[in-house]
């Protein structure tokens, strides 16, 4: 299916869009935006730091042939394994036995990157699709599941529950950029640089948004649509009362680019 559908050339010129991915993040959603006309704004709603501990990871990688499925959940996740292993003298070849499962193509791309084939991405990009493509294959399997440190436990809750033997393993933390509070209060409350889009690429960013624009401060985004890249964010916006006026229809940056661009 083509997740980005026919739109006119520079759909979003004259709109201003602010992007809260991590900075390391932001250029893929930036460029794609731009190339459709937008101004973009790019205020990081999180940052992405290692973890306060290598322990765990570094125990899991030295007994990776214990291992028969190895789940990823994110780019960062990947990043953090490929980096980690390389850093003990181990490489690619060191999972070739391993079934390989990504959340959704971005996280997929990222492993192929490496040469690595991908046994299982579910059709949609969520971790209930993740269970429901895994729990057949895992009962009494060594499965490896590479993750924040804050991240939902449905996965590792239904596949311990399908009988994997399951191993959870924190690769990186996302934590709030304290620097972005000001800058998004000057952008907010500038009628000249106040955005007209605001978008949510995960519950995170969701909640550190909130955070940073401080309690009892909702009306400075009258007249701002809130982009979703899912369902998952979506509800999480509901959930700390957000309103979702717009939700990527495939769940990826090029889907929620495509759906911004419809929308407007």
């Amino acid at each position: 299916m083509n997740a980005t559908p026919d739109i006119p050339p520079r759909p979003l010129a004259g709109c201003r869009v602010l992007v809260g991915r991590a900075r390391h993040q932001a250029s893929a959603l930036s460029d794609a935006l731009r190339l459709l006309g937008a101004e973009v704004i790019e205020i990081p709603f999180i940052e992405i730091r290692e973890p306060s501990s290598w322990r765990a990871l570094d125990q899991a990688i030295a007994r990776l042939l214990d291992y028969d499925w190895l789940i990823l959940t994110s780019v960062n996740g990947v990043q953090a394994l490929f980096a980690r292993l390389a850093r003990l003298g181990k490489s690619e070849a060191d999972l070739l036995h391993l079934n390989l499962a990504a959340i959704g193509p971005a996280t997929r791309k990222a492993i192929e990157k490496h040469g690595l084939p991908v046994d299982v991405m579910p059709e949609e990009y969520v971790a209930e699709s993740v269970v429901a493509a895994l729990k057949g294959e895992v009962k009494g399997k060594r499965v490896l599941l590479v993750r924040a440190k804050i991240a939902r436990d449905l996965i590792p809750t239904e596949l311990i529950k399908a009988g994997a033997r399951l191993d959870v393993i924190e690769a990186y933390e996302t934590v709030l950029p304290e620097s972005s509070r000001t800058e998004l209060a000057k952008v907010l409350r500038d009628p000249r640089r106040k955005p007209d889009v605001i978008t949510f690429t995960s519950s995170s960013t969701v909640k550190n948004f909130l955070d940073l624009l401080g309690k009892g401060n909702h009306a400075l985004l009258t007249g701002t649509k809130l982009a979703s890249i899912g369902p998952v964010t979506s509800e999480t916006m509901r959930q700390h009362g957000l309103r979702v006026d717009i939700e990527a229809r495939e769940y990826t940056i090029p889907s929620l680019v495509a759906t911004i661009a419809t929308s407007l």
